[in-house]
């Protein structure tokens, strides 16, 4: 057995690799039609993989782009389409694969690591080094047609990561706080 984790841009994931991939997805979100690519291109999508051997055991991407938050601008990134593969859940999988992605934000420079999640995640993802935003509601969409992430029917967390000084300063600011992410109709949350 050789464990590894894989990164490629969306565009540039390996076929064998993206059908399985889909393939999970489809097994956590039946009757969910994905679109072809995943993601808003402007998101620069990174598809992250943990592989077994030749298997996709788990997956998930980053989506990025630079928000502005209580007058500060911020090179923001957070989770989209995370999945373990249900015959290997409950093993670690999924939360190596979440932690090695956080770990690649901060690596990559990002500010501020943004995401929501269904409140029954939210101790798996503190689990994989993730904090809560009390009160914290995501803006998705886009200005003209918003996506909040406490609109009827959800019952999301935002969870967070704040990986620079500045935006360590700033943490304060981002509690109990509407954050107009605007990722766009293709993802309208990540």
């Amino acid at each position: 057995m050789v464990m590894r984790i894989e990164s490629f841009p969306e565009s540039a994931t390996p076929a064998e690799l993206l059908v399985q991939v889909r393939e999970l997805q489809q097994e956590a979100w039946p009757g969910f039609t994905f679109p072809t690519p995943n993601h808003d291109p402007a998101l620069r999508p990174l598809s992250m993989v943990l592989v077994d051997d030749d298997a996709v055991v788990a997956a998930l991407d980053i989506l990025s782009k630079e928000i502005t938050h209580a007058g500060q601008r911020y090179r923001a990134a957070g989770l989209s389409t995370v999945v373990t593969r249900k015959a290997a859940r409950g093993r670690g999988y999924g939360r190596h694969l979440v932690a090695a992605a956080r770990t690649a934000m901060a690596d990559a420079g990002f500010d501020v690591g943004l995401f929501t999640c269904d409140r029954p995640l939210q101790a798996f993802y503190e689990s994989a080094g993730w904090q809560l935003l009390p009160g914290t509601v995501l803006i998705g969409g886009t200005p003209e047609d918003p996506f909040p992430s406490d609109r009827p029917g959800f019952d999301k967390v935002t969870m967070a990561a704040f990986f620079t000084p500045a935006a360590e300063r700033h943490r304060p600011s981002f509690h109990h706080a509407r954050i107009e992410l605007y990722p766009g109709q293709i993802d309208k949350l990540w």
